[in-house]
This record gives C-alpha cells, structure tokens and sequence, in this order.
C-alpha cells in the first residue's frame, strides 16, 4: 500500500473589510483557489492540484486557513495564492490576499507554529497599546479566553472521568 504525503499551507486572509472573512466559506474558498490555480498554471496546474486538495481548517474570526494539497504539487498551490486579489461571496466582492504564514508536513506542525506564531502577535498588539486602559483591556480578553478554554477542558475531563467510574461500577 502507498501513502500519499501531504503538504499543509497555514494562510491567513487579509481584508480591511471584516464582512470579508464572517461570509467566508469552505466551499466558495477551496473554489476560489481551484479557480485561480487554474488561471495561473492552465489546465495541468488545476488537474494536478485537484487531486487531494482540501480546506482543512478555516477560522472565520481570524482568518486563519489550513490548506492540505499533494506533496509534489504544493508549489503551484503556494505559487498561485499571490494572484487571488479579491474574494466574491453571496454577490459581493471583497478585496483581499493572502499571506502564506507556513508550509508544513502536518496538520501538528501547523498548529506549533500557529501558537508561536499568534503569542507573537500578541506580544506586538501588547507592545503598541497607546495607554493602560487598552493593555488592560487586551490582557482581560486574554484571561478571559484562558479560563473558558480551562473550563470547557475541566468540563471534558470531568465526564470523560464519569464515564469510566460508571464502566468500572458495572
């Protein structure tokens, strides 16, 4: 048996206009880089590519998009990402591009880097605040955003635990 490697593009959309990325699809966006893959590199550009592309992962309030395509072929996906200038959804067109953030074997190191790569983000937003009222604000969305993650785990964890106390009680 053969296993076909992968490659995953870790992207993020970039707009001035936020309606942009909320009205953001998988479907309409994997098209959207079909089309243009097919616009740049012709007709063995789209049948190369097609075969095992996907949207992996897609965040609408970050931007963040994970595309997996085959190993041989992830230049021309890479290559093409430059030329989408503008996003068409639902009758309206968004200007926008794309910034390619990492290019990855797996969906793992993707997430590594995507960690690093928002903690410095956070570090750059932290550093540029103008007054104390807007670092406070940001380091109390932060927290904020911990504690929920910390619950929702405790919450998991708690009726992962009840379910095995109830197996072993059988």
């Amino acid at each position: 048996m053969v296993r076909f490697k992968h490659r995953y593009l870790l992207c993020e959309l970039v707009s001035d206009d936020p309606q942009c990325r909320l009205s953001l699809d998988d479907r309409v966006l994997g098209n959207l880089v079909r089309d243009t893959i097919a616009r740049v590199h012709g007709t063995f550009g789209a049948a190369a590519c097609s075969i095992g592309f996907a949207v992996r992962y897609l965040n609408v309030y970050t931007g963040i998009i994970l595309l997996r395509c085959r190993k041989e072929f992830y230049q021309l996906v890479w290559s093409a990402l430059p030329f989408i200038t503008f996003m068409e959804n639902k009758g309206h067109r968004y200007p926008c591009f794309f910034n390619t953030l990492h290019v990855g074997g797996t969906i793992r190191t993707c997430q590594k880097f995507l960690i690093r790569y928002n903690r410095r983000q956070l570090l750059i937003l932290l550093q540029n605040c103008t007054n104390e009222g807007e670092r406070e604000a940001i380091q109390k969305s932060v927290t904020r955003s911990c504690l929920l993650e910390e619950e929702s785990g405790e919450d998991e964890l708690s009726d992962i635990g009840g379910e095995e106390t109830a197996a072993t009680m059988k």
